[in-house]
């Protein structure tokens, strides 16, 4: 046991002197701002709640042996120094802007599980019975192996989890138990649907004015102090995705994108699931070093981490280690070092602390180690752990629930909940009005700059409608006409309304848009659905205006004005009604092979059902006529435009008798022979079209919100029966 002491001190004192950030203060103290005149005291967080002695150390003596400093200080003790005034300020640039300050909250929470039915085959605990708390201006950083319930408790502390999760235990914000109201926090999900087509700036000032109540003026101030403060100064500018002649952003970028995003609230609590995820050292650095600027101004920063590098383990201030659910550690990041060897797990000196915690408690490590029991490295042994994980997993746990750390923990939590602080306030949400136009207007402007959201579908339609009339052409106006004509409007409103589908990638990037922005109540269902209608209109009926000149043309039709306004009111309204198809089974499924498969299903059915292959009053009952044939838009689009074209038209037959054309289409197709009926297929495609914008409101607002489709459900049940 002295040894493996003598291996801790040794590792300890090498790793103080090698990875503290106090040693490394040209680099990085350039987040430490203090106000002019403040040299010698520490970092003032003026709108922060005051509490009384919370910067005071807590010990706790047992059996008078060692005590350990549970401190509830700002920052780590290696970043003492910078904090107390004993290292020199740096030198701002004139003219340079300062973050603003951040009245931060302090998070505590007690005793809390978690549990999700069918989450995991040998218990529905995901967390059980974690203690922790943060404090503001401080980054708390929850780590584990995968599937150990990082995500999980960071939902559980943020008021996020699911609806099929459980929740027991206590959760304090300020000495109190309360949920965190609207603007008081941020959560910025472990992936983030950005919008490629806008710049960063234009990206975080429509999310400002979706947010924010208040004029629009007032929100350029807020965007620039988010640019600012995750330093994307240089990429303002620049568009998110890129197009074919720039690259988009780097994903570090779009990763600070994601955090600017929630900023623009200005948060009191900011939480981060796996903000270095799918980044490399350098980005995974530089992201880090950024938060932790951030966490100067007074914000709460709680993240979850699946590991890091030693620099960026040197920037944490406290450390929530889980495995299976159970706490292994809550504390300061170098008193994690000391636990682990009091339990007999001392690091190396030339490993990275984060590694060696998660090599002592992953599972998966048995497996390779099993794999690999024969092979051994320069120094004799595969790991440095060369016991059972499970067993490891259970003295890091029995040695923490009887060490002074987790008696610390206890006595910060009971002492940040004697006395409740201030209460957090909401900030006020912008109107649904303000929302509907600012997603119409942003929604306009990104159809109008991505190629493959309606200017490709009008090219395909325009080379369709090219290719229909051109085979159709030439027909004339006599009685033998008359079939060849149905068939020329039905293939026109059968195949561009199949053709349509091509649109359906980019109903998905928007329903994953807002699924995002709902998530963090940014947006609504309603607001998304008026904002994403009002939007595609014009696009739709420029669609439709040029497809229905070259087919009416060149397929010859009757040459009056009034009859051509209808066809193209008509064939609108029949893309209308397909657009909110597609968009309810897009909601239904959220995965584009699904859609696509069941839109064509649908569209192949409606088409058959439609009257053309054989006439509506012939088609068998039970399920052709009733309800296939009554819920086939396809049946009034084609009924509207064959109504427009031939009633009021005879046809002579020799030189005395003539017929109208109702009868010249009796055999063919079936109409009304009223005057108005094409108007009411008019108005039956318009119900159709608000009746499906209808179901996708009950979709996003019941189903979506739940974060459910079909497709997930379909995969569960494959998963559970295998």
């Amino acid at each position: 046991m002295e040894e493996i002491q003598s291996q801790s001190d040794h590792y300890r004192s090498s790793s103080s002197s090698a990875s503290s950030p106090a040693s490394r203060v040209p680099a990085f103290n350039f987040f430490y701002l203090r106000k002019p005149g403040s040299l010698g005291q520490p970092i003032s967080f003026e709108d922060s709640p005051e509490w009384e002695d919370t910067d005071a150390d807590v010990r706790v003596e047992e059996g008078g042996g060692d005590s350990i400093n549970a401190a509830t200080t700002s920052v780590s003790p290696s970043l003492s120094k910078l904090n107390s005034g004993s290292l020199p300020s740096p030198h701002l640039p004139e003219g340079a802007a300062v973050a603003r300050k951040i009245a931060g909250a302090s998070v505590a929470w007690k005793d809390l599980t978690v549990t999700i039915e069918g989450k995991r085959k040998y218990s529905d605990n995901v967390v059980k019975g974690s203690n922790g708390y943060a404090l503001p201006g401080t980054m708390t950083v929850i780590m584990g192996p995968a599937k150990s319930g990082k995500s999980t408790l960071l939902r559980a502390i943020a008021g996020r989890l699911p609806p099929a999760a459980k929740m027991y235990g206590e959760i304090f914000v300020n000495g109190a138990k309360m949920h965190m109201p609207y603007g008081s926090y941020g959560f910025v999900d472990l992936e983030t649907t950005l919008i490629g087509s806008l710049t960063v700036q234009e990206y975080l000032y429509y999310s400002a004015v979706l947010q924010l109540p208040g004029f629009f003026s007032q929100k350029k101030s807020v965007v620039e102090e988010a640019i600012h403060a995750m330093s994307l100064g240089d990429f303002a500018n620049k568009l998110i995705g890129g197009h074919c002649f720039m690259k988009g952003l780097p994903s570090g970028e779009r990763r600070r994108v994601a955090i600017a995003r929630e900023l623009v609230m200005r948060p009191h609590i900011l939480f981060i699931d796996e903000p270095l995820y799918h980044l490399d050292s350098v980005s995974a650095l530089l992201m880090m070093v950024t938060l932790k600027k951030l966490t100067s101004t007074g914000c709460t920063l709680i993240f979850t981490l699946n590991q890091s590098s030693t620099e960026v383990f040197g920037l944490f201030d406290r450390i929530c280690l889980l495995s299976n659910g159970n706490t292994l550690f809550f504390g300061e990041t170098l008193a994690c070092l000391q636990h682990f060897s009091n339990a007999g797990f001392p690091c190396p000196i030339m490993q990275s602390p984060s590694d060696h915690f998660l090599r002592a408690i992953n599972t998966d490590f048995d497996r390779i180690i099993a794999m690999c029991k024969n092979w051994q490295d320069d120094n004799g042994d595969f790991s440095a752990v060369n016991m059972d994980t499970a067993v490891a997993i259970c003295t890091l746990e029995a040695t923490y629930k009887s060490s002074a750390d987790a008696a610390a923990v206890e006595t910060m939590i009971l002492r940040l909940t004697e006395k409740e602080g201030p209460l957090l306030k909401s900030k006020g949400k912008a109107s649904n009005a303000t929302r509907i136009a600012v997603l119409t207007w942003r929604s306009l402007l990104i159809m109008s700059r991505e190629f493959k959201y309606y200017w490709l579908r009008l090219i395909l339609y325009m080379l369709l409608t090219l290719c229909i009339g051109t085979i159709f052409s030439g027909m004339g106006h006599s009685l033998s006409s008359v079939v060849t004509r149905v068939a020329a409007i039905f293939v026109f409103v059968s195949f561009t309304s199949l053709l349509s589908i091509a649109g359906v990638p980019v109903l998905m990037k928007e329903i994953k848009i807002y699924a995002s922005e709902e998530s963090n109540q940014h947006s609504g269902a309603l607001a998304f659905l008026f904002g994403q209608l009002l939007s595609s209109i014009p696009f739709l009926f420029l669609i439709s205006i040029s497809s229905s000149l070259v087919f009416y043309f060149l397929i010859g039709l009757r040459d009056e004005f009034s009859l051509l306004m209808y066809f193209v009111l008509n064939f609108f309204m029949c893309l209308l009604v397909n657009e909110g198809l597609m968009l309810a089974v897009v909601s239904l499924w959220k995965n584009i092979f699904q859609s696509v498969l069941t839109l064509v299903t649908i569209h192949v059915v409606l088409m058959l059902a439609a009257g053309y292959f054989r006439i509506r009053s012939e088609l068998p009952r039970p399920v052709w006529t009733h309800p296939l044939s009554y819920i086939a838009f396809h049946t009034y689009s084609i009924q509207g435009l064959l109504e427009n074209e031939y009633l009021g038209v005879n046809f002579a037959i020799g030189q005395v008798r003539s017929i109208s054309g109702f009868q010249a289409l009796h055999s063919a197709y079936d109409i009304s022979p009223r005057s108005n009926a094409k108007w009411e297929n008019v108005l039956v495609l318009f119900l159709m079209a608000v009746g499906y914008r209808i179901l996708v409101f009950v979709l996003l607002h019941f189903y979506a919100r739940k974060n459910v489709s079909l497709h997930r459900l379909f995969r569960g049940k494959h998963n559970s029966t295998a």
